[in-house]
């Protein structure tokens, strides 16, 4: 955020979680909708389009809608499928050779995910890092575009 506001908020941040809001039926989580409140009382909420529904069916609304962005940061789903999701539709929402930050990359859905992504189109690992002995995370930069488009014969 603090981005956007140096640049004269000429930016958008777009957030999608679909338990930001829907965890509000159960009194046990504290947490609910708490990143929405701690903007709000930064006076930054306008800076951010929401999604309270699950990324693998915002992403492809948002590419059909033509959107484009310049990083994205995945931590959600932890599962294979929703990870190799979230960065499938990264790439092609990402632009040329975009960075994209996975955390949790400890977990083996996440790695496996991120491992087909370097072997199979051409993305590179940038930086990775761990916190502590069970938090990890890894910064990616997207290969060129055409290769989500590759033959099939080059699938790995």
């Amino acid at each position: 955020m603090k981005g956007l506001l140096a640049n004269g908020a000429n930016g958008q941040h777009v957030a999608i979680d679909p338990y930001q809001i829907q965890r509000a039926a159960k009194p046990q989580d504290n947490d609910v909708g708490v990143g929405l409140e701690i903007l709000e009382e930064a006076g930054v909420r306008d800076l951010v389009e929401f999604y309270a529904e699950e990324s693998q069916i915002v992403l492809p609304r948002l590419l059909a809608a033509g959107r484009r962005f310049d990083l994205a940061f995945l931590d959600g789903n932890h599962r294979f499928e929703g990870v190799f999701l979230d960065l499938i539709y990264a790439g092609r929402l990402l632009k040329q050779r975009a960075i994209v930050f996975v955390d949790d990359a400890q977990l083996p859905g996440v790695r496996d995910a991120v491992d087909f992504c370097v072997a199979n189109l051409d993305w590179l690992i940038e930086d990775e890092g761990a916190e502590g002995d069970i938090h990890e995370w890894v910064v990616l930069r997207t290969g060129p575009s055409d290769m989500l488009m590759r033959p099939i014969d080059q699938i790995h």
